[in-house]
């Protein structure tokens, strides 16, 4: 990101220019983890599984009313509310974090965590549940039993880049 923003004039960096990126990033997250879902849901058949890379990862349509592990699925309006609780604390983190110099790392995070936490929200409010439909088949029993969305692997690296980021 610095090269980028580095060949902008100075009056370019001031007018936001720099920032359009990570939105930019933002969008392309959130558009990615749409027409993945969208794909997921027209081509697959739910609880199904379709083994891809000599069976270590599957494919498999899993309608998510509460978060990991179904955690709160029996009270999705809850669980609704408590994303959009959380998505307006990143927001407003992530507004201020863009108005700072420097902190590419941190924004980047930000960026992603957006992006994808955005994504599952829409499919919270449009759909009633989140779409996921990446299962590992490695790894310990609890963790194959966790159905992940691109959106969700955007979420926790974002939020690993924007700890890592604020550190600095």
């Amino acid at each position: 990101m610095k090269k980028i923003c580095a060949t902008m004039g100075a009056g370019e960096r001031k007018k936001g220019a720099c920032g359009m990126v990570y939105l930019a990033i933002t969008a392309a997250i959130f558009s990615l983890d749409f027409f993945l879902k969208k794909y997921i849901d027209k081509k697959y058949a739910r609880k199904v599984k379709h083994p891809r890379l000599g069976g270590k990862i599957c494919i498999e349509k899993f309608y998510n009313k509460g978060a990991t592990l179904n955690l709160l699925a029996k009270h999705p309006k809850v669980m609704t509310a408590i994303h959009s609780v959380i998505m307006v604390f990143v927001a407003v983190v992530y507004y201020f974090a863009m108005r700072m110099t420097g902190k590419e790392l941190t924004k980047t995070g930000l960026a992603m965590l957006a992006g994808g936490g955005l994504s599952n929200l829409y499919d919270r409010y449009a759909k009633h549940h989140v779409v996921d439909y990446v299962r590992f088949q490695i790894g310990p029993k609890w963790f194959q039993r966790i159905i992940f969305n691109v959106s969700d692997f955007f979420i926790f690296i974002g939020a690993v880049l924007a700890v890592i980021g604020s550190e600095r």
